[in-house]
């Protein structure tokens, strides 16, 4: 029996399944807007919208070690990249600060031609369209 274990596994092991997760969070950070297997967009989803939230409260105090805390956490669960740290921070955490939750957004695209796997776009709401 299943009970009380949470998570997906995605067939795959821990390492992989790590890399996998960082690699779709850098993404959707990166471009707001990613097309991935259902499966996939609900494994990282919690992690993205978990990450925006700690942005955001790094932003909301007035005491900057609460910043620089927030600024660490994300920094260690993104690998250290400076540059997604710096978006997530400089760009979605400001955009996000007066919404409570919710930022993302799952759309479904159908089946994949070669394996039939249910597709889906995973974006940012209000994110910014390209002219």
């Amino acid at each position: 029996m299943r009970h009380g274990i949470a998570g997906k596994k995605l067939n795959r092991s821990t390492g992989q399944r790590k890399a996998l997760e960082l690699a779709l969070t850098r993404a959707l950070l990166e471009n707001e807007r990613i097309t991935t297997t259902q499966a996939k967009a609900a494994f990282v989803r919690g992690h993205v919208e978990k990450l925006i939230s700690i942005a955001k409260r790094g932003l909301a105090h007035e005491d900057p070690m609460r910043g620089v805390h927030a600024r660490r956490i994300a920094a260690s669960r993104l690998g250290n990249d400076r540059e997604i740290v710096e978006i997530l921070f400089g760009k979605l955490a400001p955009r996000y600060q007066d919404r409570a939750g919710g930022y993302t957004r799952v759309l479904k695209l159908g089946p994949r031609k070669g394996d039939n796997a249910d597709m889906v776009l995973l974006e940012l709401v209000d994110r910014e369209t390209p002219a």
